[in-house]
C-alpha cells in the first residue's frame, strides 16, 4: 500500500511539473510585488486571453478556465501598462466586442475603462456603426459606460440599457 501511495504522489508531482509549463496552469505564479505590469507571466496572460478571444472553440477544448480568465482581466485592468501592453489590451477589447458574448466577457469593461482614450473610443465608434448587430450593441454599451464611470457594469444595467432606457 505504501508503494502505491508513493507512486501516486510521484505521478501527481510529475503532472504538476508538466502542467506548470502549459496554459492556464503556467500562470499560477503570482505577479511581482510591484504589480502585474512587472510580472514575468504578463506575456502569457495576454496570450491566454488572446487565444480565448480569437479561437474560442479551441481554447474551450484545451484551456478553458473561466475563473482564470476573470482574474486575469481584472488584474490587467490598470492604466499603468507600457504602450505595447496597452495596444494589446485595446485589441482584446476590440476582438471581444465583435463577437457573441462568452462567459466573463463583461469583465472587459474594466479594461476599457482603464484604457479609455482616443484609440479605444475610435474603435468602439467604428464597431458601433459596423453593421454587426452584436458589435453595435456591445460597443454602444461600452461607450455609454465609459461616459458614466460611476455606473456599475451589472447584468441589470445591461438589460436596462438594452431595453432602451439609455441614451447613446
Amino acid at each position: 500500500m505504501r508503494r502505491k501511495a508513493r507512486d501516486r504522489a510521484a505521478a501527481e508531482r510529475a503532472y504538476d511539473q508538466a502542467a506548470s509549463h502549459c496554459l492556464p496552469h503556467a500562470l499560477v505564479s503570482k505577479p511581482a510585488d510591484d504589480g502585474i505590469t512587472t510580472w514575468a507571466g504578463l506575456p502569457f496572460a495576454l496570450l491566454f486571453l488572446e487565444w480565448e478571444a480569437r479561437y474560442p472553440e479551441e481554447w474551450t477544448r484545451h484551456a478553458k478556465d473561466w475563473d482564470w480568465k476573470q482574474w486575469l482581466i481584472r488584474e490587467l485592468a490598470t492604466a499603468d501598462h507600457d504602450d505595447q501592453v496597452k495596444a494589446k489590451l485595446i485589441d482584446l477589447v476590440d476582438l471581444v466586442i465583435q463577437r457573441p458574448y462568452r462567459c466573463k466577457d463583461r469583465e472587459y469593461v474594466r479594461v476599457a475603462r482603464a484604457m479609455d482614450g482616443a484609440e479605444l473610443r475610435g474603435r468602439l465608434h467604428r464597431a458601433h456603426q459596423s453593421g454587426n448587430s452584436w458589435a453595435e450593441r456591445h460597443a454602444g454599451y461600452v461607450l455609454w459606460l465609459l461616459d458614466r464611470p460611476e455606473a456599475p457594469n451589472t447584468r441589470h444595467v445591461w438589460r436596462t440599457w438594452l431595453a432602451g432606457t439609455h441614451t447613446c
